[in-house]
C-alpha cells in the first residue's frame, strides 16, 4: 500500500508516520512545505516539497498522488492570526488543490483532518455524534476554514461517487513533541516556559470552558485503521474524561476560580489586540461553545480505542512545555 501524506512535519503527521512504519507493506510519501531533517521518523521517506497555498501546487501533488492507495490531508495553518487571507490560501483553496489533484489522478480513498472545530456550537450537557451539523462558529477564523473544507468534501463527495471519503474529527490532538509549537501558536512570548515548573495559586476560567483532548499517537492509530481497512464517513475522536476547568486545576495542582466568559474573551480580544500573545479571541468562542464529541462509531467500527487519557495526555504535554519539549528535525515542531 502506497500513502501520501500532507503535512507530514506537523503533530498529527509526525505521530502518523511513527504508526505508518508499524504497518507491514506500507510504503509512505511525505508532502510538506519545508522537507524535514533526515533523521527518525522522517528518514525512511520520500518527499516532496510543496507549498498547497500557491497557484499551481495541483501539478507537483498530482505526481506525487499518482498510484497512491490513499491521500492523507493533514496540512493546515494556524498562525499567523492576523491574516486570515493567508490562512484561506492553504487551509481552504489549498485543501481544494489537495482534492482536485486526488481526483484527477484517481486516487481511491481520500482522508482529510476536520476537527471538533467544524461542528455548529452545541450545550456542554450533551455529546454529539457524527450526524451532528457542520457549519462552524462564525466568531472562529479556524472553524470557518474547518466547516468550509468540509462543504468542500460535500461536493467531491457527489462529483466523485467512485471515491472513498473519510473525514476524522478529534479533539484538541497533544502530545509532548508538539509542546513547543503549541506554545508559539497558542501562548506566545506572555506565558515563558518557566511558568510551567512553578505551581499557580488559582485557575481562572469559566465553568464553561469544558474540552476533549486527544493524544496524537492515538489519533494515528485511527488514521492506521482507517487506511488498512478503507473506512468511510465520519469519525470523531476523544479519550476520557471530558475536561473540565476542576479537572484541569487538579491535573495543574491548583485550585479552579470562576470567572464570566465575557471576562475571559475580554482579556483575549485586549490581549491580542495589543500583540501580547497570538490566540485571536475567536479561539476562545470556539472553546466555550464546541460540543462535546461522542466517539461510538469509532470504537465500534474501528475498534479504535485510546490508549492515553486524557489527563495523562494533559500532563505530558505541561511537562514538555515545562522542558521546552520539540522535535528537532520537523520544522512546526523544532524547539
Amino acid at each position: 500500500m502506497r500513502i501520501v501524506v500532507t503535512g507530514a512535519t506537523g503533530n498529527l503527521g509526525t505521530a502518523l508516520l511513527r504508526r505508518l512504519a508499524d504497518e507491514p507493506d506500507v510504503a509512505v510519501h511525505g508532502i510538506s512545505r519545508r522537507a524535514p531533517e533526515v533523521e527518525p521518523p522522517y528518514d525512511s521517506i520520500n518527499w516532496t516539497p510543496v507549498d498547497i497555498s500557491r497557484e499551481g501546487a495541483e501539478e507537483p501533488l498530482a505526481e506525487a498522488f499518482r498510484d497512491a492507495d490513499a491521500v492523507v490531508h493533514l496540512a493546515w495553518l494556524i498562525q499567523p492570526s492576523r491574516d486570515e487571507r493567508l490562512l484561506y490560501r492553504t487551509n481552504v483553496a489549498g485543501s481544494d488543490r489537495v482534492f482536485t489533484a486526488a481526483a484527477k489522478v484517481g486516487v481511491p480513498h481520500l482522508v482529510h483532518m476536520s476537527s471538533v472545530g467544524a461542528y455548529s456550537p452545541a450545550a456542554k450537557d450533551h455529546t454529539v455524534d457524527e450526524s451532528w451539523p457542520t457549519d462552524g462558529l462564525v466568531n472562529s477564523y479556524y472553524s470557518r476554514h474547518k466547516a468550509a473544507v468540509e462543504h468542500q468534501l460535500d461536493q467531491v463527495e457527489r462529483e466523485h461517487p467512485q471515491l472513498t471519503v473519510t473525514r476524522v474529527r478529534p479533539g484538541l490532538v497533544l502530545q509532548p513533541d508538539a509542546a513547543a509549537e503549541i506554545k508559539r501558536y497558542f501562548l506566545g512570548r506572555l506565558v515563558p516556559h518557566a511558568l510551567f515548573r512553578v505551581k499557580l495559586p488559582v485557575l481562572p476560567l469559566p465553568r464553561t470552558m469544558v474540552l476533549q483532548f486527544v493524544h496524537a499517537d492515538d489519533v494515528a492509530d485511527a488514521l492506521a485503521r482507517i487506511l488498512t481497512t478503507r473506512a468511510e464517513g465520519a469519525f470523531n475522536l476523544v479519550s476520557e474524561p471530558v475536561v473540565t476547568p476542576q479537572v484541569l486545576a487538579e491535573v495543574m495542582g491548583t485550585r479552579h476560580v470562576p470567572i464570566p466568559p465575557a471576562a475571559l474573551r475580554t482579556a483575549a480580544r485586549l490581549s491580542w489586540r495589543l500583540r501580547l500573545q497570538p490566540t485571536s479571541p475567536g479561539w476562545v468562542d470556539l472553546a466555550l461553545t464546541a460540543p462535546l464529541l461522542d466517539a461510538t462509531k469509532a470504537f465500534a467500527r474501528l475498534g479504535w480505542t485510546p490508549r492515553h487519557n486524557a489527563r495523562d495526555t494533559l500532563r505530558q504535554l505541561l511537562d514538555g512545555l515545562a522542558r521546552k519539549e520539540g522535535l528537532a528535525p520537523s520544522p512546526p515542531l523544532r524547539p
